[in-house]
């Protein structure tokens, strides 16, 4: 994500090659602030993937951020190729994602955990320490040859899902488990706080050399680019839909006919793993991330222009998003339940009496979190364009 960041200071000619970037990555954010406001504003005593109790549209208001996560890693790789295209060597592009990467995983640690969870309880480490621990790593792996990183990632992304689940994650096996399971809690001794790995490393480090290898691709000519990640698009597709219907390898929870009809059956169908991140749940997402990339390169209009502005500035726009639905959930339940509650972490018994799920809700807050952000992201956007700081690279 960091490295992304550099873009907006490349000339307009280069610019426009990544103009879907940019757009498809301010859509997926927009979908990510329906995810967060769900969890911290109507979370469910069952989860939103459990077809035995939850309603259809519970269901794909949850199903549809799924594409949010792997689209962002996926980019991130293909902006850090970008990237070194701008460096002066490759050195030079290594330092930047080793001190980014750290960065990354500090702010995770100490921002991202205390805004979503209000305590240092648990150390939080997800989606911003998956991708700083993805660029730490492409820090060293980024001098192998591409035929090597491109094998690499087909070997992570065909082959994780042979890898045997951890059932008790200890100190022991603590880094295997960073490698392939998701999630897991790692207690560390009743003075400490205990640390949630809501998304292992190995899985999405794949993602993020699938996205470094590809990166060429966006140095080519247009209809050269849209026809090869079109069909990249419908590949990735087409064999999520082959291993699905069959059950026979690629996500560890089969498919199967639902009792509560032919809507849940199909439910049922797409309801893929993300924790960790199973084959066929990277076929769909990134099946239909690459059809986006490759429809958007042209359009010139309002709403790209809108979701420019969010792609452009992801890491401001992702901890403010996050500032404005925590503090809005504390002045919520401070007034609706006479002290401040994060429903998402208490445990259901704990909940107020009052408090009941609402999908209504949900929207409501995520359309007003949307649009008070954008306004901010302009600001910030237009500052960074005409300001060149070398702090600027870090926010």
């Amino acid at each position: 994500m960091q490295s992304a960041i550099e873009l907006a200071a490349l000339p307009q000619k280069a610019r426009s090659r990544v103009q879907a970037i940019d757009v498809v990555r301010g859509l997926v954010m927009v979908i990510m602030a329906l995810d967060h406001v769900r969890e911290l504003w109507s979370p469910t005593a069952f989860r939103p993937e459990d077809l035995t109790q939850a309603s259809g549209a519970l269901f794909f208001t949850r199903w549809i951020t799924h594409f949010c996560a792997p689209t962002f890693v996926f980019l991130a790789g293909v902006s850090i190729w970008l990237l070194q295209q701008k460096k002066s060597s490759r050195g030079a592009t290594s330092r930047f994602l080793l001190t980014r990467g750290l960065w990354l995983i500090a702010l995770e640690v100490v921002l991202i955990t205390f805004l979503l969870e209000w305590s240092y309880n648990l150390v939080l480490l997800e989606v911003i320490w998956v991708i700083g621990g993805g660029m730490v790593l492409l820090a060293g792996l980024l001098w192998l040859p591409r035929p090597i990183l491109a094998g690499l990632a087909a070997l992570i992304l065909l082959g994780h899902d042979a890898l045997p689940f951890i059932q008790s994650v200890t100190a022991a096996n603590f880094g295997r488990a960073l490698l392939c399971n998701s999630p897991f809690v790692l207690p560390l001794g009743p003075a400490a706080p205990s640390i949630l790995v809501a998304y292992s490393v190995g899985p999405w480090l794949g993602v993020m050399l699938t996205g470094y290898v590809v990166g060429p691709w966006f140095a080519r000519p247009l209809p050269q680019r849209a026809r090869l990640l079109r069909w990249a698009g419908v590949g990735l597709l087409g064999l999520f839909v082959v291993l699905r219907a069959t059950n026979w390898y690629g996500d560890p929870a089969p498919w199967s006919v639902q009792p509560r009809g032919g809507l849940f059956t199909v439910l049922s169908f797409l309801n893929v793993s993300k924790y960790p991140p199973s084959l066929l749940f990277i076929c769909l997402t990134l099946g239909v991330s690459l059809l986006l990339l490759s429809w958007l390169e042209t359009p010139q209009n309002r709403l790209t222009g809108w979701l420019r502005t969010f792609g452009q500035v992801p890491f401001f726009y992702f901890v403010l998003h996050l500032l404005l639905i925590s503090l809005g959930v504390w002045f919520w339940t401070q007034l609706a339940f006479g002290q401040a509650i994060n429903l998402s972490f208490a445990a259901p018994p704990t909940w107020p009496r009052e408090y009941a799920p609402s999908l209504e809700r949900t929207y409501v807050v995520w359309a007003a979190v949307v649009l008070a952000c954008y306004w901010p992201c302009r600001w910030y956007q237009r500052f960074k364009q005409r300001h060149t700081y070398w702090w600027l690279s870090y926010l």
